[in-house]
């Protein structure tokens, strides 16, 4: 039996596995997707090896980056974006070959491009790990001029506490990459002057769970456009599929 997989850590709020065993069920496919929660990315080699059958991983945090240095090759799109989140595992006779590939671009893209209007022009992208720089890859291969927002001082980014009501008219398109407001943080949200947007806002939230942040709602609230990231977790479920299937 076939088998892939997600590697991360920690993993109990996994969309994945109940995926793709559902539909290995569903269309006769005889594999089984398997939660890796590891601690450390050193552990990937006794995944690896202890896995012979083994033929997809997808990565999740923290590892997107990390991951990259144990890869034979990695796409020129992953490598643009500097972070992975799928890897083909081929085996030729007794080697093992690991390809990188990022889908999470494929699903975001393909998932906030019919929403936007000809006055989105700028994006804020909040976060600035590796599921951000995919959204920023993505934002500038659909025409946006991006800036990222951090807690801290960056070179290139915006601090929170620095934003202003004009920066989020301008920048009016804001995608949440940080976990925010997740489940079970229902009641939290990116610190941002939601008082001045209005209906030429589009908010997009990376996180799925709950189906509407508190950054979807104070958003909304005034009324903003807003979507959550489970059509983007479809997509690039789809592409990580696609992607293994190359071999």
């Amino acid at each position: 039996m076939d088998k892939y997989g997600l590697i991360g850590y920690p993993l109990g709020h996994s969309f994945s596995i109940g995926y793709f065993n559902e539909k290995f069920l569903n269309e006769g496919i005889d594999a089984e997707y398997l939660n890796f929660e590891i601690p450390q990315i050193s552990q990937l080699s006794e995944i690896i090896a202890s896995n012979p059958t083994l033929k997809g991983l997808n990565v999740t945090i923290p590892y997107k980056e990390k991951v990259m240095s144990y890869l034979d090759h990695i796409s020129p799109e992953a490598r643009a974006i500097g972070a992975v989140n799928v890897i083909s595992v081929i085996h030729k006779g007794n080697q093992v070959q690991l390809k990188g590939y990022n889908s999470d671009v494929i699903g975001f893209t393909k998932s906030i491009e019919p929403m936007l209007e000809p006055f989105h022009k700028k994006a804020l992208i909040l976060g600035t790990g590796g599921a951000s720089k995919a959204i920023n890859y993505g934002l500038r291969s659909l025409g946006l001029e991006t800036v990222f927002v951090s807690r801290y001082d960056r070179p290139g980014t915006i601090r929170y506490d620095k934003l202003t009501g004009d920066d989020v008219k301008e920048y009016n398109v804001i995608v949440n990459c940080t976990p925010c407001g997740m489940f079970p943080h229902t009641n939290e949200c990116p610190l941002l002057p939601y008082e001045a947007m209005d209906s030429h806002n589009l908010l997009y939230d990376l996180i799925y769970n709950p189906d509407e942040t508190m950054f979807m709602h104070e958003g909304a609230k005034r009324g903003a456009t807003v979507v959550n990231g489970l059509e983007m977790l479809l997509l690039q479920a789809f592409a990580s599929w696609d992607f293994w299937q190359q071999r």
